[in-house]
């Protein structure tokens, strides 16, 4: 007779998983966390593996002490990349965990066992020296055809230890989940969409919708090569001392003149297209400038000035006592400086671009944040407010959004993306930690010579 059961945990069985290609260590830094001991015993036994370990829960503790056993494992340096300006804070990371590293611009610069670099001096490296690479903030492999996934894929395609590590990736964005997948050499991105994905928009685009059936399998899939985490729990640690102070968002409407500038009606009412959002932050600069200045010179501590365009940049610049610009025309070694400066506190505002400035610093000293303008990116806004809203800060971080009444749609747009990042992240994690409980089941591989199952073959013998 025929055994439905029987033949479902059969089937269940044959679930696909990321092969291990790792080693255990016993010689971890008793510095380490639970939760991160937890993450870097995963990617040292997977050897090619991913964090989404949440702002502020030690990823850059957890690359180090990976990057160290790496280079002991393959006496081979092992490369640590990491955003602008990151790689002196890096350092500093590595030192506090006992971990020798030094910071590199070229070949021939370090012979260290422990090597970081910008991602902008990946070209001058020769990748085929080292015995591991990291890469910090790795939410740089999003683009699914983007010029920098490609060469980071193509790049390190033949190394043998991997990690990718950023903070949870965008639920709804699963490409950024298969561009990890492919850079750590598990499955390409196109194949994990056909498996896993329909597009079934009807249209050319690039939308792809999970499976229904498909996701216990799906999430399933990526526990088997990445641990994911919003607090220290979701990895068996203990939550004291992560749950962060408030986080405070002021409103701040500035007042501007309606009826000046081009416009059909009776007033200028923007659209949300690229070209309008631009005119308006044309015809808005000043009242936004004004009010910025306005809050930053009244703060008596660190803050932080986040913009989106030039003009912004230098006006802030100019009206902020004692603000440092940070624009993307400086010269890499005058930028990396000046944002280590305010890393370190030795200016006391910082003036930048969240696509500049926003990702990987830690800025737990600032408790002041002004947005004079804001883009509809919700992931830059995430990554801004959390450079200094994160473990380690102590006091509760006041976030000012100035806006003018013709741009309150971007920040209701933002709002919304917020909202439901909230609600997905939410259902990504409870489906990561259901997946982490079952990535031990056996990898499926197959058989030159094919067996049927015990239960089948009693009821072909029954026939």
């Amino acid at each position: 007779m025929f055994d439905r059961k029987r033949y479902h945990q059969f089937i269940a069985q044959k679930g696909i998983v990321a092969e291990s290609v790792g080693f255990k260590s016993d010689t971890l830094p008793d510095r380490l966390f639970d939760h991160q001991r937890s993450a870097v015993e995963f990617a040292l036994g997977k050897g090619k593996a991913a964090l989404f370990l949440d702002t502020g829960l030690g990823k850059s503790g957890c690359e180090a002490v990976f990057a160290d056993q790496c280079r002991i494992e393959t006496r081979k340096p092992s490369l640590i990349l990491t955003p602008l300006a990151v790689a002196r804070q890096m350092k500093r990371e590595c030192e506090a965990f006992g971990v020798a590293a030094e910071i590199i611009k070229a070949d021939g610069d370090s012979d260290c066992g422990v090597q970081i670099a910008n991602y902008e001096r990946l070209k001058n490296l020769d990748v085929s020296r080292y015995g591991a690479v990291v890469l910090d903030e790795s939410s740089i492999l999003k683009s699914f055809m983007g010029q920098t996934k490609r060469a980071l894929v193509e790049a390190f395609a033949k190394t043998p230890y991997r990690l990718a590590a950023t903070a949870t990736p965008a639920p709804n964005d699963h490409m950024e989940l298969g561009n990890h997948a492919e850079f750590l050499g598990v499955m390409g991105s196109m194949e994990m969409l056909c498996r896993w994905f329909i597009n079934d928009t009807q249209t050319a685009s690039q939308d792809w919708r999970l499976k229904g059936h498909a996701k216990d399998d799906f999430w399933a899939w990526v526990s088997s090569w990445a641990r994911a985490a919003s607090l220290p729990s979701d990895l068996g640690g203990c939550d004291d001392g992560f749950i962060l102070p408030s986080l405070n968002i002021h409103e701040r409407i500035v007042d501007v003149d309606l009826t000046d500038g081009e416009f059909d009606g009776l007033f200028r009412t923007p659209d949300q297209s690229a070209t309008a959002i631009h005119r308006e932050k044309q015809n808005t600069l000043q009242e936004r400038v004004k009010a910025a200045a306005e809050i930053a010179n009244a703060h008596d501590g660190h803050a932080i000035v986040w913009c989106e365009r030039d003009d912004e940049s230098a006006a802030l610049t100019e009206a902020i006592s004692g603000a440092v610009e940070i624009k993307g025309s400086m010269p890499l070694d005058k930028k990396e400086a000046a944002l280590d400066d305010f890393a370190m506190g030795r200016t006391r505002v910082m003036v930048s671009k969240p696509k500049l400035a926003g990702f990987g610093l830690n800025l737990q000293h600032a408790d002041c944040q002004v947005f004079a303008s804001i883009s509809h990116s919700y992931e830059q806004w995430y990554q801004a407010i959390r450079r200094s809203w994160r473990f380690g800060q102590t006091k509760e971080v006041d976030c000012h959004i100035v806006m003018a009444e013709t741009e309150t749609g971007i920040w209701r747009n933002v709002q919304r993306k917020a909202a439901d990042h909230d609600r997905m992240k939410v259902a990504m994690t409870k489906a990561m930690l259901g997946g982490q409980a079952e990535s031990k089941r056996r990898a499926y591989g197959r058989s030159s010579k094919i067996e049927l199952p015990d239960f089948m073959k009693g009821a072909s013998n029954a026939a």
